[in-house]
């Protein structure tokens, strides 16, 4: 059974000062995240840079201090980053003290009207706060009126 194991078993290393990225399990993570499809979410946020190796299989990597997380994973839970060009990010949602995801609209850039056979729904792209214009998504507006109420755009 254990030489059935080790054949899809690969053995991963890294070096301080590594790029890697970090794999977050969306539904393992409900602290993290507040979408409904968590299919869709990133897997990977990063990269970050290894800082030491702690034990044979974990290694402490560099967070920022909004990310409320621990600083030491898994072997499994990082991925080294290839090459040195310029790798788009995932940025680590920001976690106030309580340990609530910190994601509030800022404004509502468009609107669109999405006809699904007989039926149609209003979605609208939404900037939300600590995230630039280009990271704004397309959210269903009935469903973003009922999680925001007081949101006057």
């Amino acid at each position: 059974m254990k030489q059935q194991a080790d054949k899809h078993c690969s053995e991963r290393s890294f070096e301080v000062g590594d790029m890697v990225f970090l794999r977050l399990v969306p539904y393992h993570h409900q602290s993290l995240t507040k979408h409904h499809f968590h299919k869709l979410q990133p897997r990977f946020y990063g990269p970050f840079k290894v800082l030491q190796k702690v034990g044979s299989v974990a290694y402490k990597i560099d967070l920022p201090a909004t990310s409320k997380l621990h600083l030491i994973f898994h072997v499994s839970c990082l991925k080294k980053q290839l090459g040195t060009g310029i790798v788009p990010s995932t940025p680590l949602p920001v976690v106030t003290e309580d340990g609530i995801v910190e994601d509030y609209p800022m404004a509502i850039l468009q609107h669109r009207v999405i006809s699904n056979g007989n039926s149609s729904s209003t979605q609208v792209l939404v900037q939300w706060k600590h995230h630039s214009k280009e990271d704004a998504t397309w959210e269903d507006f009935a469903a973003f009126k009922q999680r925001f109420p007081t949101f006057q755009p």
